[in-house]
C-alpha cells in the first residue's frame, strides 16, 4: 500500500472512532434507552413499515437470520412486537410494532432528534450546511444506496400534540366547512377529557408525522368496558392521498381488538364525505342520524358502529 493510502485508512478509522463516540453508539444503551444500536434500528424500520416480514427486515438491514430472529423473539416477550399471519402467504408472518413498541420508538425518535439538534445548535447555519454537505459527499462517494423514504410514521402523542390537535381542527374545519369557534371548543373539551382521564391500557392517540411535522391524528377512547369510541380523525390537506386516514382507522381497530373491546362506535357529520368513505371501507355501518344546528350551520349528525 502506498503511504497516502495508509494515511487515508487511518484518517477514516479515526473519523469512525470520533463519530461513534460523538453520538453515543458505544454507550450500553443507545440514547439512554434499554436498546442496543441494532435493536433500535430494527424498531426504526418497524415503525416505518405498516407491516413487514422477518425476511424483508433481514434483507434490508443485512442481518443474520438467526440473530434477527432472536431479537424479534425478545421484542415479542417484551410486548413490543405483534405477529400476524400474512393474508397472502401462509408461510410468512407480518410484523408490526405493538402500542408499547410504538411508544418505545417515539422516545428513541424524540431523543435522537434532540441529540442532533443539540449538536447542530453549536454551529452557525453556514457551518451546519457545510457539515451536511460533507456527510452527503461521504454517502455519495461510498456508494450508499438512497435511504427508502417513507411518506409518514405513526407515533403515540407527546407534549405539545394536544394543542396541535385542537388548533388544526379549529383552523381546517373553519376553512373547509365554515364551522365557527364552537367546534374548536368542542374539540378542546374532548382533548381535555382525554388527558385528564387517560387510561393507557385501553385508550390511545396516534399522531401521523411527516418529515418531522404533524399531519394527522386519531383517538380511541373508552365508552364502556365493551365499546370503544373512535374520535377526532384528521389528516392535513398537504398529506391527503397517502392513505393516512385509512391507516389511522386500521390502527384504532387493531388496538381495540387487542385490548378486548367488542364493538367500536364513532360520531360524524354527513358532509364529511372523505371520512365517511374511510369508515365504510373499514366495515362501519350507519346506525343513526338526525338533523341539528351547531357550529353555525344546519347539519346532520351520524353514528356509525361495527363489531370487532
Amino acid at each position: 500500500m502506498t503511504p497516502n493510502l495508509n494515511q487515508h485508512i487511518e484518517a477514516v478509522r479515526r473519523f469512525n472512532r470520533f463519530y461513534t463516540r460523538q453520538i453515543g453508539i458505544l454507550d450500553e444503551g443507545l440514547l439512554q434507552s434499554p436498546f442496543t444500536l441494532t435493536e433500535a434500528r430494527i424498531i426504526y424500520e418497524l415503525a416505518h413499515h405498516a407491516q413487514t416480514t422477518a425476511a424483508e427486515l433481514g434483507a434490508e438491514l443485512k442481518l443474520d437470520a438467526g440473530y434477527l430472529s432472536r431479537i424479534l423473539r425478545d421484542f415479542e416477550k417484551r410486548d413490543l412486537l405483534i405477529k400476524q399471519p400474512s393474508p397472502t402467504d401462509g408461510r410468512q408472518l407480518n410484523l408490526s410494532l405493538s402500542p408499547a413498541g410504538e411508544a418505545a420508538f417515539a422516545i428513541l425518535n424524540s431523543r435522537s432528534r434532540q441529540q442532533i439538534e443539540s449538536l447542530l445548535a453549536q454551529h452557525t447555519p453556514a457551518d451546519q450546511s457545510r457539515l451536511v454537505e460533507a456527510m452527503q459527499t461521504i454517502q455519495s462517494l461510498l456508494g450508499s444506496p438512497p435511504e427508502r423514504r417513507v411518506p409518514y410514521i405513526l407515533r403515540p402523542h407527546q407534549p405539545g400534540d394536544m394543542g396541535w390537535v385542537v388548533a388544526r381542527h379549529g383552523v381546517l374545519y373553519n376553512r373547509e366547512y365554515g364551522w365557527n369557534e364552537e367546534f374548536e371548543g368542542l374539540v378542546a373539551g374532548i382533548v381535555a377529557g382525554f388527558i385528564q382521564n387517560y387510561d393507557s391500557r385501553r385508550e390511545r392517540c396516534w399522531i401521523a408525522e411527516r418529515d418531522g411535522e404533524n399531519v394527522g391524528s386519531v383517538f380511541v377512547v373508552k365508552q364502556s368496558d365493551e365499546v370503544a369510541k373512535l374520535r377526532m380523525l384528521l389528516v392535513e390537506p398537504s398529506a391527503r392521498g397517502l392513505g393516512i386516514g385509512v391507516r389511522l382507522v386500521d390502527e384504532c381497530l387493531r388496538f381495540a381488538r387487542q385490548v378486548g373491546y367488542r364493538r367500536m362506535t364513532l360520531w360524524t357529520n354527513s358532509i364529511l364525505t372523505a371520512a365517511r368513505n374511510i369508515y365504510i371501507k373499514a366495515g362501519f355501518q350507519l346506525v343513526a342520524s338526525e338533523p341539528y344546528h351547531s357550529f353555525g350551520h344546519d347539519l346532520v349528525s351520524e353514528t356509525w358502529e361495527r363489531d370487532l
